[in-house]
């Protein structure tokens, strides 16, 4: 269904995101002026920063905390993404099993822990960010894909998952669509919440404690500086090029940049769209069901994320996942107008009862995506500098045990996070242009193809699979 019918849909979406077009964003803090000394420095201001400065400030109350963002709090990924909050720390349980499989077991039960904690979190400081452990529901619409939910739930099951297989007629009858076939409903490891919120709450939060915040200031470069790290930050049209020196750093940086030259191989940033429609009517509301209000996610390589808020829109993203050669990132390709029409036309084939419904927003963003599909976490200049980075899509939950696995690197502690595998192991690095580009690009190539053959993988994504490799979004 393309053409006039998603024209008119698509015709009067902001070019912006949904979760920051909204009167409840924040005025943004001053800039950093001047030099500067702190405890900790963290660099960043997405989830990753925010929660490592306000575990930071917890643990010790009398730590000097400095949180320095390029933009505000939130603007890119942390505000961008469909909301999904999982347990997860390895990108689903079949990656993990497959990666991590002498420690899987004790990384579900680190993100369940993980999951709890963050709801403690915002219950805790009043943050509204409309948090709901509703669950997930992985959708079959093409027949092979059934076995493949069947075989995802006897795994779960295997770890201890509440997970159940829907048929055609129970899946409808919780959300009404006519292309589902089928469906595994992971009841309590996937909380929706409002991402924006959620980052404007930690944000809060992190001030009351007394963590300093300085945003729109950009960190241009790190050096050492005797026992300590100092940053160099930019000048701007409010302020003079600035530094500050400080005993620890994490850095939050997520797929921009980065000020580590050995993280340029291992990550690359993927643009992911997504599209909000206006509120449902009562009788659209009603046609589609969703009472139980969870996530949805469908099954094919080429998969489409999508959830309902709290005041009744459809948030409906992903399918394409777009690399530009050179890892370029630009404001420009947050928009993509194809994509936008696709994702329309695929919206109306899953719910064709909402015919007419039109979209109040359009907006893109970058996954900072590594190849293996979870983070990974380092240090540098002798232990003064801790990252994590590499959530490939899921950051709204694992950012929390990232920011925890970072203060214990920075601490030098011996803790049973920092014998994890998972911490200690680093992915492949991607290879250098034009060998990057290519290869991504025919993995995104050979996956829509796959698609096409019912889930046949072709020559080049077996050889991935042997490899350990491949290409997510």
């Amino acid at each position: 269904m393309t053409g006039p019918h998603t024209g008119r849909a698509l015709a009067d979406a902001a070019p912006v995101p949904h979760w920051l077009d909204r009167p409840e964003r924040p005025d943004p803090l001053p800039p950093l002026r001047g030099t500067h000394t702190a405890d900790l420095l963290v660099i960043g201001g997405g989830y990753s920063g925010l929660w490592a400065a306000l575990l930071a400030k917890r643990d010790d109350p009398g730590r000097d905390v400095l949180l320095l963002e390029a933009g505000t709090c939130g603007w890119a990924a942390s505000g961008r993404n469909g909301g999904f909050c999982a347990a997860s720390l390895t990108h689903g349980l079949a990656n993990g099993v497959e990666r991590f499989p002498d420690e899987i077991e004790e990384l579900e039960r680190l993100g369940r822990e993980n999951l709890d904690a963050i709801a403690d979190t915002i219950a805790e400081y009043g943050i509204d960010c409309d948090f709901e452990r509703t669950g997930e529901l992985a959708v079959a619409v093409e027949p092979y894909q059934l076995d493949g939910l069947a075989e995802e739930a006897e795994l779960g099951r295997r770890y201890g998952r509440d997970v159940r297989l829907l048929d055609r007629d129970e899946v409808r009858a919780e959300v009404d669509s006519p292309t589902y076939l089928g469906a595994l409903w992971d009841a309590d490891r996937v909380a929706l919440l409002d991402p924006a919120k959620l980052a404007w709450g930690l944000r809060r939060a992190c001030l009351s404690l007394g963590v300093r915040i300085a945003e729109h200031t950009r960190v241009t470069g790190l050096r050492r500086d005797g026992g300590a790290l100092r940053a160099v930050t930019a000048g701007g049209a409010d302020a003079a090029p600035g530094s500050v020196r400080a005993g620890r750093v994490v850095l939050a940086t997520n797929a921009f940049p980065p000020l580590l030259r050995r993280l340029r191989a291992w990550l690359v940033p993927v643009y992911d769209y997504a599209l909000m429609t206006e509120p449902l009517t009562a009788a659209q509301r009603k046609a589609i069901g969703w009472a139980n209000r969870q996530g949805l996610a469908d099954t094919g390589n080429q998969f489409h994320y999508y959830r309902i808020t709290r005041d009744d829109r459809i948030l409906f993203g992903g399918y394409d996942a777009v690399y530009h050669y050179g890892n370029r990132m630009a404001p420009a390709l947050e928009q993509r107008p194809a994509t936008f029409t696709t994702l329309a036309a695929h919206f109306f084939t899953t719910f064709p009862q909402l015919d007419g419904l039109r979209f109040s927003h359009r907006w893109g963003g970058v996954i900072d995506t590594c190849t293996r599909f979870c983070p990974f976490f380092g240090t540098a200049y002798d232990g003064r500098l801790a990252y994590a980075a590499g959530f490939t899509g899921l950051g709204v939950g694992a950012t929390r045990f990232g920011a925890r696995v970072m203060l214990d690197l920075l601490a030098g502690a011996d803790t049973p996070l920092t014998r994890l595998d998972l911490v200690r192991s680093a992915p492949m690095p991607f290879p250098p242009e034009p060998f990057r580009a290519a290869g991504i690009n025919l993995t995104r190539w050979s996956l829509a193809r796959a698609d096409a053959r019912e889930g046949r993988r072709n020559l080049w994504l077996r050889t991935l699979d042997r490899l350990g490799l491949g290409f997510d979004s």
